[in-house]
């Protein structure tokens, strides 16, 4: 019940996405109009343990939803998962009376939210990442806008390299995802991708540039993914060159994507997630995470969003399975399954209409 929290706490931590200020302000907003306070904990977790919370209104959201990043700013803590940091974290919601606390972040942003919860910190998580990566949702906050800064960016790569017929193997972000690479590609026309998920034909892509350029192809895009192996954008960018003789450049994207003005489809998102983590924890409910799924909003345990991510990036450990009933798993698998079959059919799309 609402009467329940008087106070919550917002916070984001891991890697900074476009729309995470919208569901900073939708939480605050939200939180308000049904008679709770919020406190703003800045630096993530680390601000959590260290004490840096201060008090937001209605104002403080006040004309961030255009801004890249978080206005909360964000930082790494590995002290949050030792006994004493989690001990100061705790010490501080009783110290700032926060009853709950909205996270918002990737995975390990969603481990940090279970310790919480499991020490009397009812918690609600929202994924916020460019890099499309927590299996339990169909979009994260940020990859929208990561998506379509990297179109931008390679559109105007293509421009030269149409004048001066060449080739650009280009390399975004996404850590082991290649969501941003995939989507990226068959946005632009690329001539080919190059993935973790999916082994990458090296001599094909080969072949088909040769034809391209024999056939009166000028410019060629090669995506790949930071994922897809150390070191392969370089090395694939000297073997285009040496084996089709087409003049080849590379190009990393790297950091520059993850900012910038969100797009609708982000500040849409994070304003909807926002609003339903509150509904979610006033509810009494915790230790969840928010999800959009087939364009719905719906939520998950933590836990066993965690596992089914384990489960569709193949690093399950021994006994991770174990507390799960056997249709949970059943759904799980399934889950992955109709997930990657979806993920594949955007990757053969890509390969089929590149030339």
């Amino acid at each position: 019940m609402a009467t329940e929290f008087k106070r919550i706490g917002i916070l984001t931590s891991g890697g900074d996405a476009p729309g995470m200020n919208a569901a900073i302000r939708s939480v605050v907003r939200t939180a308000i109009a049904r008679g709770v306070e919020v406190m703003g904990i800045y630096r993530g977790y680390r601000g959590l343990i260290e004490g840096d919370i201060k008090p937001l209104d209605m104002r403080s959201v006040s004309n961030i939803m255009n801004h890249g990043g978080t206005m909360l700013y964000s930082d790494r803590c590995p002290e949050f998962k030792t006994e004493a940091g989690m001990n100061a974290a705790i010490a501080n919601c009783r110290r700032f009376g926060i009853d709950g606390i909205v996270a918002i972040g990737g995975d390990g942003t969603f481990r940090g939210a279970t310790d919480l919860t499991e020490h009397g910190i009812p918690c609600v998580a929202l994924p916020g990442t460019i890099d499309n990566d927590i299996t339990s949702t169909d979009y994260s906050i940020g990859f929208d806008t990561a998506v379509n800064t990297t179109i931008e960016m390679v559109d105007r790569l293509r421009d030269t390299c149409e004048s001066h017929a060449r080739c650009n193997v280009v390399e975004v972000m996404g850590r082991d995802a290649g969501d941003i690479a995939l989507q990226t590609a068959i946005a632009v026309g690329a001539s080919a991708v190059a993935i973790k998920e999916i082994a990458f034909d090296e001599e094909a892509v080969i072949v088909d540039l040769k034809k391209s350029r024999e056939s009166g192809k000028r410019n060629f895009i090669i995506m790949v993914a930071e994922g897809a192996g150390d070191g392969l954008g370089e090395r694939l960018t000297k073997t285009v060159e040496e084996r089709t003789g087409i003049e080849t450049r590379f190009a990393r994207l790297a950091h520059v994507v993850r900012g910038g003005s969100p797009t609708l489809r982000d500040r849409l998102l994070g304003s909807k997630v926002g609003a339903y983590a509150v509904e979610r924890l006033l509810a009494g409910e915790s230790n969840l995470v928010i999800c959009e799924r087939k364009g719905d909003i719906t939520s998950m345990d933590i836990g066993e969003a965690l596992i089914l991510d384990r489960m569709y990036k193949d690093k399950l450990k021994d006994g991770d399975l174990e507390k799960f009933s056997k249709e949970t798993v059943a759904w799980m698998r399934d889950f992955c399954q109709r997930k990657f079959e979806k993920f594949k059919k955007l990757y053969d799309l890509a390969n089929e209409i590149s030339r």
